[in-house]
């Protein structure tokens, strides 16, 4: 078998729970690249056209479907607008989730100050929304046809708690169980689930942490650098290869409940 058969998507459907962000948006291109036709799944309706526009532009298949992550009414509305649409969904991809600064340990605060509705929202975006609800509403599909894959989004923060984050790297670190758990309970259905544990990858909601206002690195970005082997940030585009290898039913048909990190060595050194 060549390497393009191996990891072509071909007359597979994939959908890509949070598409809209940076790091989804450029798994859905990675997923339509490889022959997958993709639908973007999200709230922010004028990024999510522009993404769908972005995969037909570049002579892929892609719509973007309206849809709330948290609610399981909207999740279902969604796919069956889209195997009405597209077919069968083969590929699940959870890349929806968020973090709150509400939530984040501020300099001088003590965990016990720290807002359980904050956290509670926080595990909400990235394990609920982000995962569970997904998997149900689009495993549904899968489990009738005793084939699929899902990809959940955890973070390599899951693995190394880091300083002040501390609800994301707690609810990270129960997306990264989950996978585990979905992978043995689906695995005599066919359906192998995996995640992807993403380092350091700037984008809107962690660029000012980051980088200075005249774009030199940050307190906080040079501490980072400095514990990363490959000392830089990731580019959005260093996702596309891991996403392609876990869905592709060829390429990874041996591979569940395993979380793929992709953080330039981050979690192999200690801050």
């Amino acid at each position: 078998m060549g390497l393009e058969s191996l990891f072509s998507l071909e007359n597979r459907v994939a959908v890509v729970v949070g598409g809209t962000g940076a790091l989804g948006g450029a798994m859905a291109n990675a997923l339509a690249s490889a022959g997958a036709s993709v639908a973007v799944l999200g709230r922010n309706a004028q990024r999510g056209m522009e993404r769908a526009e972005d995969i037909r532009r570049e002579g892929g298949e892609g719509i973007f479907v309206s849809a709330d992550a948290l609610d399981r009414d909207s999740l279902t509305k969604a796919r069956d607008h889209i195997e009405n649409s597209m077919g069968s969904v083969d590929i699940l991809v959870n890349a929806a989730g968020g973090n709150q600064a509400a939530a984040t340990l501020q300099p001088g605060e003590d965990f016990c100050e720290l807002s359980l509705d904050a956290w509670k929202t926080v595990f909400d975006l990235n394990l609920i929304g982000g995962t569970v609800l997904p998997s149900q509403v689009f495993g549904e599909s899968m489990l009738l046809r005793n084939s699929g894959s899902i990809i959940n989004i955890a973070s390599m923060s899951g693995i190394v708690p880091l300083s002040r984050v501390v609800a994301y790297s707690a609810a990270k670190a129960a997306v990264i169980n989950f996978t585990q758990f979905l992978a043995r309970e689906w695995a005599p259905r066919g359906i192998r689930v995996n995640c992807i544990s993403p380092g350091f990858f700037p984008a809107d909601q962690n660029k000012n942490l980051l980088y200075n206002a005249d774009g030199s690195l940050a307190p906080r970005g040079q501490q980072i650098i400095s514990h990363t082997p490959l000392a830089r940030f990731g580019y959005a585009h260093e996702l596309a290869g891991p996403t392609v290898f876990l869905a592709s039913a060829t390429a990874s048909s041996f591979v569940t409940g395993h979380n793929l990190v992709v953080d330039g060595g981050f979690s192999a050194t200690t801050i």
